[in-house]
């Protein structure tokens, strides 16, 4: 079960050079059910996701190099690039920023990963959080994979 909220990020709470980071690409085989495809650094990852915002069954195949090149042509959405910075919280959270690249250049999310709804429910975000999106099927990643960063005016 994949239980996490996801924020809009205005800015960075310290240098980000400090964290641990990963390079992400990643696209959609579908995006009904939700079957992606992710490249984190050399790591290759199927991922088979269920319907839901806040929480969602969710489960993830370790796949060769040569699996993924083949699914790769299996690809419906436009490819998703970005740097994944791991930052530490309290009570042993990391918050996963998100640093979009390509056509979402200028995009930054957090998510931040819970063990229980509650858990999840009862969090505070530090104040250097942006807005809550986790209700807004608009930022989910197929949603962006599909139709790329949206404004006020036309989303």
């Amino acid at each position: 079960m994949e239980i996490e909220r996801k924020f809009l990020l205005n800015s960075f709470p310290h240098d980000i050079n400090q964290y641990e980071s990963v390079e992400i690409e990643q696209s959609y085989i579908s995006v009904d059910p939700v079957i992606r495809l992710r490249r984190r650094n050399n790591e290759y990852i199927l991922t088979i996701k269920q319907t839901g915002l806040l929480a969602r069954e969710e489960a993830e195949f370790v796949i060769t190099k040569e699996q993924y090149e083949r699914l790769w042509d299996k690809v419906e959405t436009n490819v998703i690039r970005k740097t994944r910075v791991l930052i530490p919280l309290q009570d042993g959270l990391i918050a996963e920023a998100d640093i979009y690249r390509g056509v979402l250049q200028g995009l930054l999310t957090i998510e931040v990963e819970f063990d229980s709804v509650q858990q999840a429910m009862t969090f505070n975000p530090p104040e250097w959080f942006g807005n809550e999106v986790t209700d807004n099927p608009k930022y989910s990643n197929s949603a962006l994979a599909i139709n790329g960063l949206f404004t006020k005016n036309n989303g």
